[in-house]
């Protein structure tokens, strides 16, 4: 199967505000964000992207611009990767919600959380998980094995989909971190997947990006390295 990379979208202006943006409407890039969007392509130099597939939120759009303008991409928008949807706690303060019961939930328990007027996390990540494992599917099919494509969402989705790609229930979701700008990479197999990056904030990519096919091998190795990783591209 392909190699996704995970990227969530640059610092928000309400990142900088302190305020649960949501899906809030028109909620963009901040100067800080808009600066990670444009170190975007010389991070990722390294790496053919097949395709990319994005949030439908402003701030995720704008993030991947300037990258696929220079690779003259288009982008994919999937409502799937679209932000949870946080109802009634939606455009309001950090600092406030913390003394929400419903917070400790979250916390402790995230998947028994379900937002008033909004949805629950559970929900989102078997929202977020399909889509990125049926566009992981597609773009198989569509450019081989050793393809690798990205994936531009929010922090909570995108720690969902490394929660359930290492294997760990949702509850512990909280354990990842996943910052503005960040980068993760997971390359799915039909065995399992396996995480090679999380909240990666470098500019050294070109290590993920697998090896061309041997000759006369059709599919890449869903098998683990026995012993750890050699760090050899011509060991898969």
């Amino acid at each position: 199967m392909a190699t996704v990379i995970l990227l969530r979208h640059g610092r928000s202006t309400a990142n900088g505000s302190g305020v649960l943006a949501g899906r809030t409407p028109k909620v963009g890039l901040d100067d800080t964000g808009r600066g990670q969007a444009d170190a975007l392509s010389a991070r990722l130099a390294g790496v053919p992207l097949a395709e990319a597939v994005v949030s439908p939120m402003l701030r995720c759009k704008q993030t991947v611009a300037p990258l696929l303008a220079d690779r003259g991409l288009a982008r994919t928008v999937e409502p799937r990767l679209s932000e949870v949807d946080y109802g009634d706690w939606t455009g309001r303060e950090l600092k406030t919600l913390v003394k929400e019961p419903l917070w400790r939930v979250v916390q402790a328990h995230p998947s028994a959380a379900v937002f008033p007027g909004g949805e629950g996390l559970a929900a989102m990540q078997a929202r977020a998980v399909a889509a990125v494992r049926e566009h992981d599917a597609r773009i198989t099919a569509a450019h081989g094995d050793h393809a690798v494509w990205l994936l531009c969402s929010h922090g909570d989705v995108l720690k969902a989909i490394l929660a359930d790609a290492l294997g760990q229930h949702l509850d512990a979701f909280q354990r990842i971190v996943v910052d503005p700008a960040s980068l993760s990479v997971v390359r799915y197999t039909e065995t399992r997947p396996f995480v090679l990056r999380v909240n990666d904030h470098g500019s050294d990519f070109a290590g993920i990006v697998p090896p061309p096919p041997k000759r006369g091998k059709k599919k890449a190795s869903s098998d683990a390295e026995v012993g750890g990783s050699t760090g050899r591209k011509d060991a898969q």
